[in-house]
């Protein structure tokens, strides 16, 4: 049976500050909601679940991020995950413009984790701690030489 990757999604502090980042990076808002009732408690797990949520979706169609802030259930604030922590690590993007990006990313108060990375002669990269200290991955593609 055919699989597809529908969306990753993040619950996050700042619903309005992490749309602001993504989309600035480059991604569009496809749709905002707000979700609550039975269907929600019973998909998610949560009595009394109440979020609101939006889609945003990269330039190119293939990737879709879900954005939800709780206001039901009180959220829980964790420690920000650590590279080498099991479970959820990251969301990564490709971007043309590295350097342009670390911009947009400064300007939200976000900065490499420790520098800008070239694995081998094919990518440079980075990681960022971004709003709600998701890991955000840039990668811009090198040329070939």
């Amino acid at each position: 049976m055919p699989i597809k990757l529908e969306n990753v999604a993040i619950a996050v502090r700042d619903l309005e500050a992490t749309i602001a980042f993504f989309t600035d990076l480059g991604l569009t808002v496809l749709g905002r909601d707000e979700v609550s009732g039975e269907w929600a408690d019973t998909a998610v797990g949560l009595d009394g679940n109440h979020a609101k949520i939006a889609l945003l979706e990269t330039p190119d169609g293939d990737g879709r991020l879900e954005l939800f802030e709780y206001i039901h259930p009180d959220p829980i604030e964790t420690e920000p995950t650590l590279a080498n922590e099991i479970g959820m690590h990251r969301v990564a993007f490709s971007v043309d413009d590295l350097e342009h990006s670390l911009r947009i990313a400064a300007r939200h108060g976000c900065r490499p984790l420790r520098g800008v990375a070239t694995y081998g002669k094919i990518y440079r990269l980075t990681y960022v701690r971004g709003p709600s200290g998701i890991i955000v991955m840039l990668a811009q593609k090198l040329q070939p030489s």
